[in-house]
Parts: C-alpha cells; sequence; structure tokens
C-alpha cells in the first residue's frame, strides 16, 4: 500500500472550512429539534404547526440545492458556498428575533435557503481539491464531522434551552458562519467552476421549486380531501421536471446519469430512502423523552446525542474502507442494521428504560454510518470528473429530499393522529400510539432501500 501523502496549504484551508460549516449545519438542525417543546409553549403552536419549524427549513433546501449547484458549476463553488454562509446569519438572526410562529417558519425557510448553498457545494470543493485515492476517506471525515454536529446539537440544544432560552439555539449559529466567511474569503485562494458552463434553466428550476412547494402545500392541508388532489399536481410537477430535463443540455440537474448509470440511480434512490425512513426520528424521539418520559431539553439531549456519536465514530472507518472493499456490501449491511434499530424504537412506551433506549440509538447509528460513507463514495465514485458537481447535487438533493419526504411522513402521521390540537397530557397516549406506528412505518421504508443497495451492481475498480 502507498504511503499517504500530506496534504497541501489549500488542501487543509478548504478542509478545515468545510469541516466548520459540516459541523454548524447540522447543530442547526438538531439543536432546534430538542427545542420544539419549549417553542410550542412560548409561541402556543399546535402539533401540526410545530412539524412545520424542522419541515420549512428542509423544503427550502430542497427546493433550492439543485438551482445552487448548478449556478456553482457556472459562476464558482466557493462564490455560491460564502453566499450561502452570509444568508445563514442574516435567517438566524431573524429566527432569534421571531415573535410568532409565522415569522419564525419563515425564518426557518431562509435559514433553508441559505443552507441549500453549502449542502450544494461542500461535497463538490471537497471532490474538487482532494483526489480520488483519498476522497473516500475524505468523505468519511466530512461525514463524521456532520454527525458530531447531530450528536453534539441536541446537547448544546437542550443546555441552551435551559439555561438562556429556545431562541439562544439560532444565534449560535452567527459566530460559527463567520468563520467559515473569514477562512473562506482571506485563506481558501482560487475558485472551482465546471468544465463548460453552459446556460441556466430557468423554466426547469421554476417548475422544480413549484412542485415541491405544491407537494408541501398539499401535506400542511392534511386531512382536507382536496390536499390529495394538491400532492398528486406537486407529484406531477416533478415528472414533468424529470422528462425536460432529459431533453435539455443544460438542465439544472443532469437527470440523465439517472437514466444511463445503474450504480448512480440506485445509490441515490437508497440514500433518499433511509433518509426518508430516519430523518424524522430526532423529532419522534424530542417528543417521546420530553413529553412521555418527562425528560428537561438537557437531559433528552444527551440521550439522543448517543446515536449521532455513534455515526461520528463509524463514519470514517466505514469510509477508508470503501476505498478498498466494495461499497455496496458495506451499504447493504448498513440499510439493513438501520430498519432493525427503527423495529426497536417502535418498541419503546413510556415505561422503557433507558438501556432499551441506548440500545436502539447504537443499532441505528451503527447501521446508518455502515451506510452513508460508503454510498456517497460509491455516488462520487461511479461518474466521470465531468460530472462532479451534478454526483455532488444528487448526494445533497437526494438526502435533503429524503429528509423532507420523512417530515412529511411525520407530518401526515401527526395531522391523521392528534390534528390541530395542542400537545398536552390528555394527548398523551395518542402521542405514544402515533410516534410507535412512526417508527414501525419507518423501518418499512428502508425495505425497498436495502432491494436497490443490493442490485445496484459495483463500483468500478473496486473488487
Amino acid at each position: 500500500m502507498s504511503e499517504t501523502k500530506p496534504y497541501t496549504v489549500l488542501q487543509r484551508y478548504v478542509l478545515f472550512m468545510v469541516l466548520l460549516n459540516a459541523i454548524s449545519v447540522p447543530i442547526m438542525l438538531s439543536s432546534v429539534n430538542v427545542a420544539l417543546p419549549a417553542i410550542a409553549e412560548d409561541l402556543s403552536l399546535s402539533a401540526r404547526s410545530l412539524s412545520w419549524i424542522p419541515t420549512a427549513f428542509l423544503m427550502a433546501s430542497a427546493m433550492f440545492v439543485l438551482i445552487f449547484g448548478r449556478l456553482a458549476d457556472m459562476y464558482g463553488r466557493k462564490k455560491i458556498f460564502l453566499t450561502g454562509a452570509v444568508a445563514v446569519i442574516l435567517a438566524s438572526l431573524l429566527a432569534a428575533l421571531a415573535n410568532s410562529a409565522a415569522l419564525l417558519i419563515t425564518a426557518r425557510f431562509l435559514q433553508g435557503f441559505g443552507a441549500a448553498m453549502l449542502y450544494a457545494t461542500q461535497m463538490a470543493i471537497v471532490s474538487s481539491v482532494f483526489p480520488a485515492a483519498s476522497r473516500g476517506r475524505v468523505i468519511g471525515l466530512v461525514v463524521s464531522v456532520i454527525y458530531f454536529g447531530l450528536a453534539g446539537g441536541p446537547l448544546l440544544g437542550g443546555l441552551l434551552v435551559d439555561q438562556l432560552g429556545w431562541r439562544a439555539n439560532f444565534l449560535l449559529q452567527i459566530p460559527i458562519a463567520v468563520l467559515v466567511l473569514f477562512v473562506g474569503v482571506y485563506k481558501v485562494k482560487g475558485e472551482w467552476v465546471a468544465e463548460e458552463k453552459g446556460t441556466f434553466d430557468f423554466s426547469g428550476a421554476l417548475n422544480y421549486c413549484l412542485a415541491i412547494f405544491v407537494i408541501c402545500l398539499g401535506v400542511s392541508l392534511l386531512p382536507r380531501q382536496y390536499s390529495y388532489l394538491i400532492i398528486a399536481a406537486g407529484l406531477f410537477g416533478v415528472v414533468v421536471f424529470f422528462q425536460q430535463a432529459k431533453s435539455k443540455q443544460y438542465p439544472i440537474w443532469d437527470v440523465m446519469l439517472f437514466f444511463t448509470n445503474r450504480v448512480f440511480t440506485f445509490s441515490c434512490l437508497a440514500s433518499f430512502i433511509i433518509y426518508s425512513a430516519t430523518f424524522m426520528n430526532v423529532v419522534l424521539l424530542s417528543l417521546y423523552l420530553q413529553y412521555l418520559k418527562g425528560l428537561t431539553a438537557t437531559n433528552a439531549g444527551m440521550i439522543m446525542m448517543i446515536q449521532p456519536l455513534t455515526m461520528a465514530v463509524f463514519s470514517p472507518l466505514m469510509g477508508k474502507m470503501s476505498d478498498h472493499m466494495e461499497p455496496r456490501i458495506l451499504a447493504s449491511a448498513g440499510m439493513a442494521i438501520t430498519a432493525i434499530g427503527l423495529v426497536l424504537f417502535a418498541s419503546l412506551d413510556s415505561n422503557s428504560g433507558t438501556a432499551t433506549i441506548v440500545t436502539a440509538l447504537i443499532v441505528t447509528g451503527l447501521g446508518f454510518s455502515l451506510f452513508s460513507s460508503p454510498n456517497v463514495n460509491a455516488i462520487m465514485g461511479s461518474v466521470e470528473k465531468k460530472h462532479l458537481g451534478a454526483a455532488a447535487a444528487a448526494v445533497s438533493t437526494t438526502r435533503i429530499l429524503g429528509q423532507l419526504m420523512s417530515m412529511v411522513l411525520f407530518t401526515l402521521v401527526m395531522a391523521l393522529s392528534l390534528g390541530t390540537a395542542q400537545i398536552e397530557p390528555s394527548s398523551y397516549p395518542a402521542l405514544e400510539r402515533t410516534i410507535s406506528f412512526s417508527f414501525y412505518l419507518a423501518a418499512a421504508v428502508c425495505l425497498p432501500g436495502l432491494y436497490l443497495s443490493v442490485i445496484r451492481g459495483r463500483v468500478h475498480g473496486y473488487g
């Protein structure tokens, strides 16, 4: 085995910049989840309205990540990345000052808008700077830091909620984003664009954004009968987008990779499915620990950090293994273990002990870490260098769309079970049933993902 070459000065600064962002955005997601009960009490939110605090962020990210991925290829990945940091600073300040549900949800949407710029570019920047021989190791490191952010977010968020109030969760983002800006502006020299810039597909961008918005609008109107027609219209818009993108020379997303590259397509679908199955779990667990178990936000955060901490510990190892071992094998095993962990979560009730909760968290975290880094490496390694931007966009887009779908499923279940009522002791039995059903649903969602992961095929160059 050849000796690993030391990183260049540019590689070190790029890695530092990306890692700062990689820990910041997950904290922005996970710390807010543990603050949801406090926000609900302060702003008098119903269960349905409460679900829109994480959903608004994800909806914006899903709507705009493709657009910014394409603009980054045309005008510069670093430019878009740093603009995203500025947007996060402004949106976080607005969220901290919000005095109503509408303003807070709007601020979360704007946070997601800024995060879309960061999502769309961070893996592309890393892939532009690091050679293929070390890309898996670096991707594993980035993924690991993401999970450290997810691990630390609940504990940090819980401490902030208990000591300073929920608004401190949003103020936390500002100094981190400022540091990202400083490193990017003064230390990271150069820029990275696609080899062929082309033109921007305005009609495709508009069609895609409207489709995502209409789907989320339909979900927000559930269980009204006409809501299903609105959701169907949104899904039809997605189909139209794919069909139009196939015929365009410079679409915002090179969907032809989905029709010509089996490994790429099935790896992306597997990513979408596992995030659809797992993202709502952090919200479910926050509600379970604080409402049904009666824990403080701090104590709930301490328990919730176990899963992402497990993911953080094992992700670098799995990323490195995927440089030398077929990613399909690792990722498929990870999908199966994740499903087992979700079944363990579904068995929890108000009388479950801490050991049972911790076991479910560790099993799920181990499974997800076994899946994530190898799957990302499979996606990035299955395309030619000229398609790295499109592949990076696919990594981010499938993850965000999966997270959004997970929250759509959560919103749907909450709307049908609890409706517009606030969560209070009299509704705890219904909440317990809802949480259990949601975890069983999540485990079932993993099954088609496992099938796609197994049959995806081999990544070129892997034995």
